[in-house]
């Protein structure tokens, strides 16, 4: 049976930020875009649920003041964003003791989203074409044809003048078969490039108030006993709602008895209260499907991030990538990956 085939100048692997804002600049300068998710939701890394008080982020959430297209989006789709609160002590975490230090001692000056980061993925992919977002739709592979780029979904052939690639490298090059068209070392440099928050889970645990404010606790932490290695207040504006997370290994994450330890940390860092939350979520990023290869955490050679082999398209000119690990400056950030996201759209104009 002959797959439908559709023609458009470009398609978009990828509905996350990265992948949404080279969407956004594409179609403005009238490209027929096309954006392929598997996915059943847009955002990729940046998901946010909606909590009392306002929504808890479960996956990027700050922005920093010398991040000017993520300061530029949000303003044009107007996302309110409020300062990260930085006031109180820090506490420290070693096996002999919990100790506390006088001031924020682990977080700077950033900013944060009101109604949680996703409220940028969402209101981009809004003013995108209708029907210009194809969710749960993963792309399969991928052919450098005579006169363009075939790319195969499980039951469709899209052909395009260029395609753009705003997903990990690693998990571009473990998901999608290529057929051994990529350069070489291309797909070496792709194959060993970490996946930003592949990793680590984000454990959050949120209660009815931030009480540890009112011990004079920043909610800033830092570990050197685990599970969590690093924890902090992320909280909304006002304290609702009223969230600690952390973060913590993904090996560590899914063995038995992890929430019970995630607890039983918070209760001695903090407060016994803060053993009891009123609700723990741990978001694993290592095993969600569409964000991680299987051995993501074997994935450590950071300095691959903005390689040079990113700055430049391949297959005759065709094929861009435009995720935040491929940023030559902020990768790992949303920042990094609008980065990408411009660069990747102003080769395919200029291409």
């Amino acid at each position: 049976m002959t797959q439908p085939y559709e023609t458009h100048d470009v398609v978009v692997v990828g509905a996350g930020i990265g992948g949404l804002a080279a969407a956004t600049a594409l179609a403005a300068a009238g490209r027929d875009t096309v954006v392929l998710e598997g996915r059943g939701r847009v955002g990729g890394r940046v998901l946010s649920i909606p909590a009392e008080g306002g929504a808890m982020d479960l996956g990027a959430s700050w922005f920093w003041d010398n991040e000017p297209c993520i300061a530029q989006l949000a303003e044009d789709l107007g996302v309110e964003s409020f300062p990260h609160r930085l006031v109180g002590d820090t506490m420290f975490q070693t096996s002999e003791a919990v100790q506390r230090y006088s001031g924020n001692l682990v977080e700077g000056p950033s900013r944060r989203f009101v109604n949680g980061t996703d409220g940028l993925a969402r209101g981009m992919a809004a003013r995108l074409p209708a029907r210009a977002v194809r969710l749960n739709t993963p792309v399969t592979a991928i052919r450098h044809v005579a006169d363009g780029l075939d790319v195969h979904t499980a039951d469709s052939v899209l052909r395009a003048g260029h395609v753009v690639l705003a997903v990990p490298p690693a998990l571009a090059v473990a998901r999608i078969d290529f057929d051994g068209q990529l350069p070489t070392e291309l797909a070496k440099v792709a194959r060993f490039t970490p996946v930003w928050m592949g990793a680590v889970a984000k454990v959050l645990a949120r209660y009815p108030r931030p009480f540890w404010r009112e011990a004079g606790l920043a909610g800033a932490g830092v570990s050197r006993v685990g599970p969590l290695q690093e924890m902090h207040d992320i909280s909304g504006p006002d304290g609702a709602p009223a969230v600690l997370f952390g973060f913590a290994p993904t090996q560590l994450a899914r063995r038995t008895g992890f929430e019970d330890q995630v607890r039983a940390q918070l209760a001695a860092v903090y407060d016994p209260a803060a053993g009891e939350p009123t609700e723990l979520l741990v978001q694993d990023w290592g095993q969600e499907e569409w964000t991680s290869p299987d051995d993501v955490h074997r994935l450590t050679t950071y300095q691959l991030f903005g390689h040079d082999l990113y700055q430049q398209p391949t297959l005759d000119g065709r094929l861009h990538w435009g995720s935040t690990e491929t940023a030559p400056d902020f990768a790992g950030h949303v920042e990094g990956a609008l980065i990408a996201a411009e660069r990747a759209a102003h080769a395919v104009l200029s291409g």
